[in-house]
């Protein structure tokens, strides 16, 4: 690990800045190619400037824009263990349109008429939002979404939990995935608006099951996106236990009182027929109560593997042997625990190369008082907890954390940390008639110093970090296209959020959309080098999962600072084609499609 100390810039020293009006975002519609010539450039330019200081770093902007959504956790008063894991989102492009759209994840009622109103009561299935971004003739931008469920087909049923996705049948549309309480589904894109339950014809029902985190995944290089599924509990309302506090006040379980349930890894035969190879695989035999799941080239063999954070129990790490199987080594490379040797209450995970050393590191949050845990890693697959060090674990202490992301919220070149976070035991202090689910906590903004260090700047990021939810899914992603990343969460319970970006425009960027030539979807699992025209490099990756329960932007954005200059782009394909790109234009989304670029040869490594 290296911890460069140049490169970061005060927060503030840019002389450019992005003005964020309500949901009406100006932006200059057009930008030079610049010297590379990619496969296609959509036209999506820099922010016009503002005076410093204009704008909030982070505004909540779901009811203005019409992402109007509220979660239904099915309290009873009971305690029922799925009633405290809240759902996830998804970002994605289902319709082609070249915007993100949305999926919000909706939990349900597990005992119809206890303690839900009935206007609840009747919201039932997750929610699927069109988003009309307009861009007008003078620039301007106006962010608006559309609930688009009734005429999409999407019948999500059961306790929903999280959501994946990924094109499964190559042709072109993104499909979703949801996991849940009783049930998992499979929704195929029939690239007109409308979806179709494939869960039995695929292979991917997985009937009485509890999924959370699910991650679509080219293990074996074929072209094909297998899944891997994340289970964590087995149990039922007819086995549930009751558990109560210290003051002997009823509260929900610690997963302990259950027996794990294995999580399921099915591989894609071709065309999104799917098979379950958990046993081939080698995965049948060790497992944990499973919250998150991420996954990416941890020891830089070309392969991708796959990290799972597991509550109160030992963390996997599947390392990809490259013929089909998987060997767990989470404990010879240091993160099956955390450095003191706990097994923490780990639930939402994200891996990235926060240090731009090359390689990708791991962030998992816990409970309160645990501290979120950093593992750095060495190049190798094998990890240091630097929790202590880098000030995140002192920093998250007060707070139970959820959904999580790396993520550059200022594009200066370095990956800062937003966590969402929400209580797992009462607040006997905030509990009142008016607030019957006191679990609510203030969300996390990390900047990055760039040093290996981080600065809480949570009191700076705008007024919607002062608000108290109870906060379990997230996903990251430039919902706005206008080249920084946004925020969706959902609230258990609660009304969603949407965080958009109001700081990300001080700097200038560079964004990415990578496909596949055969495959014709974006290639999940990609990674990127990008390098200045002063000589530095950052990696990055496409991915869709991490989080928790949640599903990502696939594109990828990456931070230039005051830079200017066109860099040069090499991709890594998962297929292990290297390619490099000259002179990409900044301030836009490219695409860059595999095979046209300049074929290279390399390790694939710095």
């Amino acid at each position: 690990m290296r911890h460069p100390s140049d490169g970061r810039e005060p927060l503030g020293s840019s002389s450019r800045t992005l003005f964020a009006a309500p949901w009406l975002l100006a932006l200059f519609a057009g930008c030079g190619a610049g010297g590379g010539q990619p496969a296609q450039q959509a036209a999506t330019a820099h922010p016009t400037p503002a005076p410093e200081g204009a704008s909030e770093w982070f505004v909540d902007r779901a009811e203005a824009t019409g992402l109007s959504f509220v979660h239904v956790n099915g309290m009873t008063g009971r305690f029922y263990q799925p009633e405290i894991s809240g759902s996830g989102v998804a970002l994605l492009d289902y319709d082609n349109g070249g915007d993100l759209d949305v999926f919000l994840v909706q939990g349900g009622t597990l005992e119809a008429g206890h303690g839900q109103p009935r206007a609840a009561r009747a919201d039932a299935g997750g929610r699927l939002y069109r988003n009309d971004l307009e861009v007008r003739p003078d620039g301007t931008r106006i962010l608006r979404f559309t609930d688009v469920t009734k005429t999409s087909g999407i019948v999500a049923r059961g306790y929903g939990q999280g959501v994946a996705t990924g094109d499964i049948d190559n042709d072109g549309w993104i499909d979703l995935y949801l996991t849940g309480f009783g049930r998992n589904q499979m929704f195929r894109n029939n690239g007109d608006g409308t979806f179709s339950d494939v869960s039995v014809r695929t292979g991917t029902d997985s009937p009485k099951t509890w999924g959370v985190s699910a991650a679509f995944v080219d293990v074996d290089r074929d072209g094909w996106l297998d899944l891997f599924v994340g289970n964590y509990l087995t149990y039922t309302l007819e086995t549930h236990t009751r558990c109560f506090m210290e003051s002997g006040q009823e509260d929900y379980c610690a997963p302990g009182r259950y027996t794990p349930q294995r999580s399921r890894f099915y591989r894609n035969r071709g065309h999104g027929q799917f098979v379950d190879a958990t046993a081939a695989a080698g995965m049948d035999r060790e497992f944990g109560p499973a919250l998150g799941v991420s996954t990416a080239d941890f020891n830089g063999d070309g392969w991708i593997d796959i990290f799972v954070a597991n509550d109160q129990k030992e963390n996997q790490l599947w390392m990809n042997r490259g013929n089909g199987t998987f060997e767990n080594r989470a404990l010879g490379a240091g993160v099956a625990l955390d450095g003191a040797g706990v097994a923490k209450a780990d639930m939402g995970v994200d891996a990235g190369d926060f240090d731009n050393d090359g390689d990708e590191d791991l962030i998992t949050t816990v409970l309160t008082r645990e501290g979120s845990t950093l593992y750095v890693n060495d190049g190798t697959g094998r990890f240091e907890d630097a929790s202590l060090a880098s000030g995140i674990g002192i920093a998250s202490r007060p707070h139970t954390g959820w959904g999580v992301a790396w993520m550059d919220f200022d594009n200066d070149g370095w990956l800062d940390l937003l966590t969402v976070n929400g209580l797992v035991k009462q607040d006997l202090d905030a509990r009142s008639a008016a607030n019957p689910f006191p679990y609510q906590q203030r969300n996390q903004l990390l900047r990055n110093m760039g040093t290996g260090r981080f600065e809480d700047v949570t009191e700076r990021a705008g007024k919607v970090f002062t608000l108290k939810a109870v906060g379990r899914g997230a996903a990251f992603g430039d919902i706005d296209n206008d080249g920084d990343t946004d925020v969706v969460i959902v609230n258990s319970g609660g009304p969603a959020r949407l965080l958009v970006n109001g700081i990300g425009g001080r700097n200038h960027w560079l964004g990415l959309r990578l496909v596949g030539t055969e495959a014709g979807r974006d290639m999940l699992g990609a990674r990127v080098a990008v390098t200045r025209a002063d000589g530095r490099t950052v990696w990055r990756r496409a991915r869709a999962d991490g989080s928790y329960a949640s599903a990502n932007d696939p594109r990828v954005l990456v931070g230039l600072g005051t830079s200017a200059d066109a860099p040069r782009v090499r991709v890594i394909w998962p297929s292990g084609r290297i390619e490099e790109w000259a002179n990409v234009a900044v301030d836009r989304y490219t695409t860059l499609e595999e095979g046209s670029g300049r074929r290279t040869e390399g390790s694939g490594r710095r």
